[in-house]
């Protein structure tokens, strides 16, 4: 398994799974399956955000196969700077439960403690993905509110936790 960062010509491996991470875990993402599939050149959209240097996304590969991804978005306006998010955070089934999320958080991590002024990462998890929080607070995350009904989907509500790491503390 190798965790890398991924390069604009990685854009139709990581559009397959998108996709897929839209149609297994359709609760986890504020995008929908059928939203992703309207956009006009949704892989040249992607394109340009892996070559995006206000972003870093990570990808873990394995058998030349894309099959773990993980987000760091970082702000540009100086009162926020110090703060990143983490985001399209997600691990293809075939290889959940064999530290393929902790490989991707912990490199991620690692770029963000690298990037020298990010003091905290911030994200957002559904409630119900257990496996996901456990990740996240092994790792030092600590709930800090939690959003009711934070999506909708077929009538169906979802809560969120908020969840922050402080970089400054370690």
């Amino acid at each position: 398994m190798e965790i890398r960062l991924l390069k604009p010509d990685d854009a139709n491996m990581y559009w397959d799974l998108r996709l897929e991470a839209l149609s297994n875990n359709p609760e986890a993402f504020a995008t929908s399956y059928e939203e992703a599939m309207s956009k006009e050149d949704p892989v040249r959209e992607v394109s340009k955000r892996l070559a995006d240097p206000d972003s870093f996304t990570f990808g873990a590969i394995w058998d030349d196969e894309i099959v773990g991804m993980m987000t760091l978005v970082l702000q540009d306006t100086s009162k926020l700077k110090h703060v990143a998010h983490l985001i399209g955070v997600y691990v293809s089934p075939v290889v959940r439960n064999k530290g393929v999320g902790g490989q991707l958080l912990k490199k991620t991590i690692e770029k963000a403690k690298e990037e020298g002024y990010i003091e905290k990462i911030n994200l957002s998890v559904v409630t119900n993905n257990e496996s996901a929080i456990r990740l996240y607070e092994k790792e030092g995350f600590y709930t800090w509110g939690t959003e009711k009904k934070a999506l909708k989907m077929n009538g169906a509500y979802y809560d969120e936790s908020h969840m922050s790491l402080e970089l400054s503390d370690e």
